[in-house]
């Protein structure tokens, strides 16, 4: 018996999330040829993607290896759980034959035009199966237009990793209460634990709150962080307003609250991912780059510093550009050069200062490409321009983190290059709810843009 909904998934689709074809559930999925041979176009080609195309397509062939014949993977293979065997909640695979479908049909013009393939195969099967809803799933945003434009009834994003329906409901990680915090408060209980003072309140106080989460008020003197929750009471650690506003990394203090949570998680030992997200000219990349000076070179606390980034056309391009991968990174790394320079622009020789920065604190330069398989260990690892990363992307760098290392994933969802990402499905927010109330990691959305009075206007104007 067929499955009330039949997906046909476009190739974006399943390089978006290699594992999706476990996602839909009791119904039934299907594959064009003309997507297996863009899945094999890619494979070989050398860019981040060529992975993920290599993952579809051992599972594509793990599920249809249990086919006898060819017709039934034409028909359908059941999908087994992975690990385990268990098909009662998996619908079945297939791959149509859309190459066997000509334009003389009715449907769009084919010639050099793998969308309308695609979409041809939609229609075909929405005409030749009118009981069962026919829906393709595709993140190409023109391509669900000229599907719906053709007549396809059902066109859907795929949404699957899209864990908020609006950005604005994504956790800024901090909480901002108004007047005067403690003027709230009717039972406390507080008490010091080696250097810290800590503060039981009701959790009718903050019945948002989660762990790591920082809260403050507006008396410029109360400051603390979750530390943990039930139903009996809130846990906050008290950080101190004042203390917050003086820290100092490498000559550079906050310049507002919202920049002295994210240098106190950056530094803080217990946090192993630190999220920084807001817009351009926040200070995202120079405190937490100072942070890590101060931790690596100061402090002594990791051997070197990692900088990595999503780089859209790195992939294709980092071949062609001279040097060692270093050197082929710089250009796509120019922001750390350019706070480097920031912070060391009233030396004597600032040049000087960012060589003796870069080779003290062992500055490396990786391409995502190099980042796969490694486990990094007493280290601090910058993310930048995380927005740009799938969720399997980020997810494949955050599990490369080894014993005593740190990573920082820094990011403006204003700024999304990615032709298949948008605010709702980058990466970047999808760790920032997935990691919500982990106690091992932080988010911090930064508010203000100090760059410059131009940066500040076009933030907000254009």
């Amino acid at each position: 018996m067929s499955a009330d909904k039949l997906y046909i998934l476009d190739t974006n689709v399943l390089l978006h999330d290699p594992n999706c074809l476990y996602e839909f559930k009791e119904q039934d999925v299907a594959i064009p040829m003309t997507v297996l041979e863009e899945l094999d176009s890619i494979k070989d080609r050398k860019q981040s993607v060529a992975q993920e195309a290599r993952h579809v397509i051992r599972a594509i062939d793990n599920i249809l290896s249990a086919a006898t014949s060819p017709t039934q993977i034409t028909k359908g293979v059941q999908i087994l759980v992975p690990g385990t065997g268990d098909d009662s909640k998996l619908g079945k695979l297939s791959v149509f034959p859309d190459h066997e479908l000509t334009s003389r049909q009715g449907f769009l013009p084919i010639e050099k035009n793998n969308d309308n393939r695609i979409i041809n195969c939609a229609l075909h099967l929405q005409s030749s199966d009118p009981h069962r809803d026919i829906i393709l799933v595709t993140k190409d945003i023109n391509m669900r237009l000229k599907a719906m434009g053709a007549g396809l009834q059902k066109v859907e994003d795929y949404r699957k990793d899209q864990l908020v329906s609006d950005v604005e409901l994504l956790p800024s990680g901090h909480y901002h209460i108004e007047g005067n915090f403690w003027e709230k408060v009717s039972d406390v209980k507080s008490y010091q634990e080696g250097p810290n003072t800590y503060h039981k309140v009701s959790p009718d106080l903050l019945p948002e709150a989660y762990v790591n989460q920082y809260v403050f008020d507006d008396s410029n003197d109360f400051a603390a962080r979750v530390e943990s929750i039930d139903h009996e009471k809130t846990v906050l650690r008290d950080l101190g307003f004042g203390h917050l506003m003086q820290q100092s990394c490498w000559g550079i203090s906050p310049i507002n609250i919202y920049q002295a949570f994210a240098m106190q998680s950056v530094l803080d030992e217990d946090i192993d991912l630190c999220v920084l997200n807001g817009a351009a000219g926040s200070g995202k990349t120079l405190v937490a780059l100072a942070c890590a000076l101060e931790m690596v070179i100061e402090e002594g606390r990791y051997n070197k510093i990692i900088v990595t980034r999503s780089t859209p056309p790195v992939a294709e391009d980092i071949g062609f550009l001279p040097g060692t991968e270093e050197e082929k990174m710089t250009p796509w790394l120019s922001s750390i050069h350019d706070n480097l320079e920031a912070m060391h622009e009233n030396d004597d020789r600032p040049q000087s200062s960012v060589k003796y920065a870069i080779e003290k604190a062992n500055i490396q330069f990786k391409s995502l490409n190099f980042i796969r398989g490694r486990s990094i260990q007493d280290a601090v690892v910058l993310i930048d321009e995380a927005q740009n990363l799938t969720p399997q992307q980020l997810k494949t760098i955050l599990t490369r983190c080894g014993k005593g290392s740190k990573m920082i994933c820094l990011g403006n969802l204003a700024q999304i290059d990615s032709n298949y990402l948008t605010p709702l499905t980058s990466g970047l927010t999808y760790i920032v709810e997935r990691f919500k109330g982990f106690d091992g990691a932080a988010n911090i959305h930064f508010e203000g843009i100090f760059r410059s009075r131009l940066a500040e206007y076009a933030e907000e104007h254009l």
